[in-house]
């Protein structure tokens, strides 16, 4: 099976463009079912993947349960198997996929956490000191909040990616799919002002024209292009200081989202600013818009409560 895992990787890497985060998660749940295989099943030789049965991936996502494992992530894990099994039917090396037949763990509904607009605007101004980190993080979450820009994509940002005359910046998303999406007239200014502050001469970068486009926007302090981690952490640090508590770069993506819906933007244009390819992923956006809507009621409005006393609400108002 090492070898064959070996090959997907492969094949989703050079392939797919599948990006780093995906082709790893994909290696480590792989890698996972393999080391469950050898403890529980050591009789069933699993160097061979055509030996997996279906069963045999039944007791695995049990034996996930019993270690508590989260419904979304056991769900993910046998996504992959499914995935890896119909890269091996397509080359011929297996005859069936036994990932097939298991049925997906039940999800709960949950739905994402969405900052308040007076909460995203108190997040943007938490970066104050006017030093290169400060200019740089304030940057970074304005370009988050104003464009719905995936992290990753965030720190694939280069220079030449930003028309700034336009008003829009070049974007590379998920399976190197490619957009064009408006940013806004602030998050401009942060950037501008971040690079003012560091200019590209003092960058660590070579400076000709030949080899400027290939500059990121968003640098660590050696001047490198700034992980997804770090862009993490950069954004729990100063989300900390909210009264929900810390949140994701995603949470900016949902706002992002949410907060164009409320203002009246339709589902299309938010579906082509968000790089999603189904319509149907968008529309969760519609359900956290109307929660938002009914938790704003359900606090204001002076009738929003129900009455504890049916018999004192008048027949007008029934």
């Amino acid at each position: 099976m090492d070898e064959a895992i070996r090959a997907f990787v492969t094949f989703l890497d050079v392939e797919r463009h599948a990006s780093h985060e995906t082709v790893r998660n994909y290696a480590s749940d792989l890698r996972q079912f393999q080391r469950f295989m050898k403890v529980e099943h050591p009789s069933v030789p699993i160097l061979d993947p055509a030996t997996v049965q279906t069963e045999s991936i039944r007791g695995y996502l049990h034996w996930l349960d019993r270690k508590r494992e989260k419904s979304s992530s056991m769900a993910r894990k046998l996504a992959s198997l499914r995935s890896f099994y119909r890269y091996l039917q397509r080359e011929g090396r297996v005859g069936l996929n036994p990932a097939e037949a298991v049925r997906t763990p039940k999800q709960p509904k949950h739905l994402p956490r969405v900052l308040t607009k007076d909460d995203a605007a108190a997040l943007m101004e938490f970066p104050v000191d006017q030093d290169g980190g400060s200019l740089r993080d304030r940057a970074l979450l304005e370009t988050l909040y104003s464009t719905g820009a995936r992290v990753s994509e965030l720190v694939g940002m280069n220079h030449e990616d930003l028309r700034s005359a336009e008003g829009v910046v070049h974007l590379r998303g998920k399976g190197r799919k490619e957009r064009i999406v408006p940013i806004g007239k602030v998050a401009l200014q942060a950037i501008q002002a971040y690079r003012d502050q560091q200019p590209l001469a003092n960058s660590g970068y070579p400076t000709t024209k030949m080899k400027r486009v290939s500059l990121p926007i968003f640098r660590n302090s050696r001047g490198g292009r700034l992980t997804t981690r770090s862009v993490a952490r950069i954004v729990a640090r100063y989300s900390s200081r909210l009264a929900g508590g810390s949140v994701s770069p995603h949470t900016l993506r949902h706002s992002f989202a949410t907060h164009l819906l409320d203002e009246g933007a339709d589902l299309r244009s938010i579906q082509e600013m968000l790089g999603h390819v189904s319509l149907s992923t968008t529309q969760k956006y519609t359900h956290l818009a109307t929660d938002q809507l009914m938790a704003v009621y359900d606090k204001a409005h002076p009738r929003a409560g129900r009455p504890t006393n049916p018999r004192l609400v008048k027949d007008d108002e029934r």
